[in-house]
């Protein structure tokens, strides 16, 4: 026993503490390398992306320098707008104002319209997906319809409010409702036979059935033609506001052009660019969270 006792106190102290060091190291290696990981995956995500606009940029420059180019170079869009770019919230008498108060103009209208597009669009189209006989005697309406070009709508549209803020709100409202339409009744057409029978079951009445199944069973052919709504809606004010007037962004690039000032419209088209991908990102990320990642893309 006490050459056993012996031999334990004869054991150093320190021998205990070394695997808690090892442990510490490895834990703060093991911490570093996913950081390491997320940088490098985002770097190789937006590297692509920074070199095809240098080379777009570069290519526009050659091609844009020449003497007699009738567009003006990168460089020459920054001399001749940077007042407009340096100053988006400038505040001016009538339709003088800055770029942010255009976009904010145009906005307002494309967010009314649309608005009125997708609950209209949505409740046609869950009825058209439904009924056989509301198919038979509304799609090939809207078929003929929708293919009427959105500018077309304006004159009537002009003579029946009288007023250009109503006529471009219904511009967009017509050009915005038929892939909403189409898809929300592709969606309900498409529905599980099984989900129809559990309905029975459960004895869910029109309203229940439309809620707690037809919607959410069609999620993400409806945010699909939400997404194509709020993209031809965007194309559609720019054009509308060519025509109607006042505080626009479309009306401000028809405005430049008459001014000669084809910088400040290049400025505006990339404007009118960012905000369009902008409004589809937001479509996009609302339909994942609402269809839990079902309507990807």
């Amino acid at each position: 026993m006490s050459v056993t006792n012996l031999k334990l106190k004869d054991q150093p102290a320190s021998r205990p503490a070394a695997p808690v060091i090892a442990f510490t190291r490895s834990v703060k290696q093991a911490g570093s390398r996913p950081l390491l990981a997320r940088l490098a995956a985002g770097a190789a995500n937006v590297a692509p992306l920074i070199v095809t606009l240098s080379l777009i940029l570069i290519a526009w420059q050659i091609v844009c320098s020449a003497p007699d180019s009738s567009l003006p170079s990168p460089t020459r869009v920054l001399e001749e707008s940077w007042e407009l770019i340096a100053h988006p919230f400038y505040v001016g008498q009538g339709v003088d104002q800055g770029l942010f108060w255009h976009i904010a103009a145009s906005l307002q209208r494309v967010a009314i319209g649309y608005a009125l597009a997708a609950v209209v669009g949505v409740a046609l189209g869950a009825l058209v997906g439904q009924s056989q006989l509301a198919m038979r005697g509304l799609d090939p309406i809207f078929q003929v319809l929708r293919t009427v070009p959105p500018l077309a709508w304006l004159p009537l549209s002009l003579a029946a409010f009288q007023d250009g803020t109503p006529s471009a709100i219904f511009v967009i409202f017509i050009t915005a409702i038929w892939p909403i339409i189409i898809n929300t009744a592709v969606g309900i057409r498409n529905i599980p036979q099984d989900y129809q029978n559990v309905a029975k079951v459960l004895r869910l009445n029109a309203f229940e059935y439309f809620g707690k199944i037809m919607l959410p069973a069609a999620a993400p052919y409806i945010f699909t033609g939400l997404r194509i709504g709020i993209g031809l809606s965007w194309l559609a004010i720019v054009a509308a506001e060519m025509l109607i007037g006042g505080v626009g962004i479309g009306f401000f690039i028809w405005d430049a052009w008459n001014s000669s000032l084809i910088s400040d419209i290049i400025v505006a088209l990339i404007y009118v660019g960012i905000v369009g991908f902008f409004l589809d990102r937001l479509i996009a990320l609302v339909g994942r969270v609402v269809t839990r990642g079902t309507a990807t893309a």
